[in-house]
């Protein structure tokens, strides 16, 4: 029965969707209508409101999807949704500013002399405009009354050049900012979190070990990390249009004329050119470039995009050559410039204000803030007073924000429904159940995906079936792809959702302006390279995740909240980066040779003993890093053969756990049941799933505990060679490291000799809590000084000796201090020559042997663990 409720929710949802009533309502009504039918079937035939649930009743369903909305927007730390009305009143600012027009008249006259100009001009602008406004019906019919007569007037194919409006008009879909990354961020995060959960019981069903090791886990994503990771991807989709344009242009050059200008290239063109493409591109560049280079988070870029917008409409809404028309811009600027120079040049915390210098730099920043503010409030009176467009916009932002959030509410509510009826488990059980992996699996979910783009709206299959999907996906172990990766692939795909027929938006937005001469049939005929083109680049990111991955991963290194060398995710790449500057050459076994023959005898002999140590540590750690590639060799040849047997028997194994959830569903329907009949007939279901099960178990081939032990011994050697390196490694560093910090200290050491002995009239006549606060400073300053414990020791003993009033005991232990201060001292002397050589051993491994101990990683090094992690490692072979 709960499949038939299952069934009965799906089609209600698209009953409702079909007949055009409103997705907000249609998502949350379907919901309740169905669970309402189910709690009544239920109490009329089984006398329970329960009974045909997968679990719990129909209050905590009807309850959980809004539970689990307000969990989302309630908890401080989830605050990715804010940036959404931020940048819808961006994009809904610049359109009404008509950037768009100025952008297609000058980017025409720009490209048209190249063949296909026109068409790549509109790919180049609609790039721009997805960078600002995003917002896709306005860009398409922005694109469709301006630049589709041109072309046709040019002698454009007519479906080259509707094709290439309604394309390029969904580019604000992909390229950041946009909308759909931010709620799939949102979506992903908490896939994120469930897809741990299902990997850890995966790792615990497998191994059965308890926790899982943190290198395994599911990480999750943020809007920002979306942003970025969908920034070349949207270039490579951009790059192909305009590819596309131009091929088709050169093999077809009567159906894509060049259009040569009409005019002259000469200072006022290029000036034209300057006023209409830099402050777009600044806007980009402040927006992502804050994003980038971590500067902003994506809430606070998305202020600073609709502080821009506002600023720009204070000087696009006026006619051209208004008295005072560049004043609030030019405010603007000057407001910024001030901002830049107090912050590069002072020290901008109220808090720490001392000197004079603190001060002009705090009121050079209230200055610039004021000026800005100045801008943003006369480009608002500006907007507010022509054509009352600020409040037109706020209107229409607070209208597209509300539909967004009243369609995630419904969506969630949808999504609870759906999980009452066992729809989520039977999507993982088919999708587990499936032969091939993950590819299988991701391959399936994509073209559903695709199919649904047919119909439903990008936020519906968002907010709908990522959730039910992504989990899953996300939680294989045999891709191991990333929550960005997943999110820039999945909204590639449901970008063709606006093109493609019967329902693909763009495609309406351009008929509605089309002239009567352009056939709609010419407009499907037109986008069908487009969407071609669309899946050709999901394929080449699916095949190279580093263009998703690299760069959030560059940005993350590179901040100053960047994960530190210690962090277990990192070591097998840090090994691997080792290894190659090994390679590269001996200077590392050079310097070690070096350290060897440097002369110890002056240094104490656990200082002596701990170098000594250090430099036989890292001629093991070399050895052990050589071992480490040989392990690991033994691993991937014997990894193929154990690949079968393992993919065989998980295979089984999955499909155990389904006839035991099936079992386990017979079992409670049973126990539920008080007809005698229906009882034996859910007692005879039961007997046939544990048949099964056994069946199955036989399949298990006999030899298989055996070939999962000898790959096993394997892996754990690897491990084992591992974490031999690591430990040498770390030692080679931490013993020099510290005999160099003692011996340069040695000055200040050497000036510890006067207030130690200033300080003994205090041992002698010295009362009361006066007398212990001298000896604690002094404690203090030698506590500051590496190596000095010696000293300090049985200073404080003597202080606390002191205290207590045994002032013959506390003047023995002030002269221990002081024979132990002369006794460093003296040896501190004898061994400061050897600090070069420790400098240059110290500075020669810093890079290789070191890295695990340092506090962060080189700029080097950072590119290396970003390139080296963007990549998907299968760790299927440890589950």
């Amino acid at each position: 029965m709960e499949l038939f409720f299952l069934v009965l929710l799906i089609i209600i949802m698209a009953s409702a969707l079909g007949s055009g009533f409103p997705v907000a309502f249609a998502l949350p009504g379907s919901a309740i209508l169905t669970i309402g039918i189910a709690a009544g079937a239920g109490w009329i035939f089984a006398g329970s409101t329960d009974a045909f649930f997968h679990s719990g009743g129909p209050q905590q369903w009807l309850s959980a999807g809004v539970t689990n909305l307000r969990g989302v927007y309630w908890e401080v730390e989830r605050d990715t949704l804010i940036a959404i009305p931020l940048f819808i009143f961006m994009g809904i600012m610049l359109q009404r500013s008509k950037i768009a027009e100025d952008l297609l008249f000058t980017m025409a006259q720009l490209f048209g002399p190249v063949p296909g100009g026109l068409g790549i001009s509109v790919v180049f602008v609609g790039a721009l405009l997805a960078a600002t406004t995003g917002i896709v019906g306005a860009t398409v019919v922005a694109m469709g009354l301006i630049s589709l007569p041109s072309m046709l007037r040019n002698k454009y194919s007519t479906p080259l050049a509707t094709g290439t409006i309604a394309a390029s008009g969904t580019l604000g879909q992909i390229i950041p900012p946009s909308i759909v990354l931010i709620i799939l961020a949102d979506q992903l995060a908490s896939a994120a979190d469930q897809a741990s959960t299902m990997r850890k019981a995966l790792y615990k069903e497998a191994t059965g070990e308890l926790s899982m090791p943190s290198i395994f886990d599911v990480a999750g994503t943020s809007a920002g990390e979306m942003f970025l990771g969908a920034f070349i991807p949207g270039l490579v989709l951009v790059a192909l249009y305009m590819l596309y344009i131009l091929v088709f242009a050169i093999l077809r050059p009567k159906s894509a004329p060049a259009v040569p200008h009409e005019g002259k290239f000469d200072a006022a063109f290029w000036r034209s050119v300057f006023i209409t493409l830099v402050p777009p591109l600044a806007l980009i560049f402040l927006v992502l470039g804050s994003i980038i280079a971590g500067i902003a988070t994506v809430n606070q870029a998305g202020a600073i995009g609709a502080a821009g917008a506002l600023i720009m409409s204070g000087y696009r809404l006026p006619d051209k050559g208004a008295q005072g028309l560049y004043w609030p811009a030019i405010t603007a600027i000057a407001g910024l410039a001030i901002i830049a120079f107090a912050l590069g040049n002072f020290q901008m915390n109220v808090k720490a204000m001392d000197t004079s210098a603190d001060k002009l730099g705090i009121a050079l920043g209230v200055a610039g803030t004021l000026l800005l503010l100045l801008s943003l409030f006369w480009s608002g009176i500006r907007a507010l007073r022509i054509n009352n467009t600020l409040q037109q916009v706020m209107l229409e932002t607070a209208k597209t924000s509300s539909l967004v959030f009243i369609i995630l509410l419904g969506a969630a509510m949808l999504t609870a429904s759906f999980r009452a009826f066992g729809g989520e488990d039977l999507v993982r059980n088919f999708l587990i159940s499936l032969p091939g992996g993950f590819w299988t699996q991701f391959i399936i979910v994509m073209a559903v995906i695709f199919i649904l783009g047919f119909f439903l709206d990008f936020i519906e299959i968002a907010v709908v079936v990522v959730p039910i999907v992504a989990p899953i996906l996300l939680a294989n172990p045999g891709a191991n792809v990333t929550a960005v990766w997943l999110g820039v692939m999945i909204g590639l795909n449901i970008q063709t959702s606006f093109l493609t027929p019967p329902f693909g938006f763009a495609l309406f937005y351009l008929r509605g302006v089309a002239p009567a001469i352009v056939r709609t049939i010419q407009i499907y005929k037109g986008v069908i390279p487009f969407i071609l083109l669309q899946i050709l680049a999901l394929f080449i990111v699916g095949s190279y995740p580093p263009l998703v991955n690299y760069l959030p991963n560059r940005v993350s290194f590179l901040s100053e909240t960047s994960p530190p060398p210690r962090n277990p995710k990192l070591q097998m790449c840090l090994e691997d980066f080792v290894t190659a500057k090994l390679a590269e050459s001996s200077e590392v076994k050079d310097a070690i040779e070096a350290t060897k023959m440097l002369d110890l005898s002056a240094l104490p002999k656990d200082h002596a003993k701990g170098v000594t140590k250090a430099i036989a540590a890292a001629e093991t750690a070399i050895a052990e890093l050589e071992n480490v590639a040989t392990r690991a060799t033994a691993v991937e040849a014997a990894a193929p053969a154990y690949r079968l047997y393992l993919i065989k028997v998980r295979f089984i194994e999955k499909q155990i756990r389904a006839l035991q959830a099936e079992a386990d569903r017979f079992q409670t329907s049973m126990d539920r049941s008080q007809d005698e009949a229906a009882r034996d007939s859910f007692a005879a279901q039961l007997a046939t799933k544990e048949a099964e099960i056994a069946a199955l178990e036989a399949e298990i081939p006999a030899e298989w505990v055996e070939t999962h032990g000898t790959f096993a011994a394997l892996t754990e050697a690897e491990d084992k060679a591992r974490n031999a390196y690591r430990r040498a490694a770390d030692t080679s560093w931490e013993a020099p490291a510290e005999t160099l910090a003692v011996l340069k200290a040695n000055e200040a050491y050497a000036a510890l000799q006067t207030p130690l002995a200033a300080i003994h009239p205090v041992f002698e006549t010295g009362e009361g809590d006066e007398a212990v606060d001298q000896i604690k400073a002094l404690e203090d300053v030698v506590a500051e000084i590496a190596g000095a414990g010696d000293v300090k020791s049985p200073l404080s003993k003597a202080r606390r000796a002191l205290d207590k009033g045994k002032r013959d005991e506390a003047l023995e232990l002030y002269q221990e201090a002081l024979d132990a201060y002369a006794a460093q001292n003296q040896w501190r002397a004898e061994a400061a020559a050897l600090v070069p050589g420790l400098e240059a051993y110290l500075s020669v491994i810093r890079g290789t042997l070191g890295i695990r101990v340092q506090e962060r990683l080189s700029r080097e090094q950072a590119l290396a663990m970003a390139s080296c992690t963007a990549n998907h490692r299968d760790i299927s072979l440890n589950f």
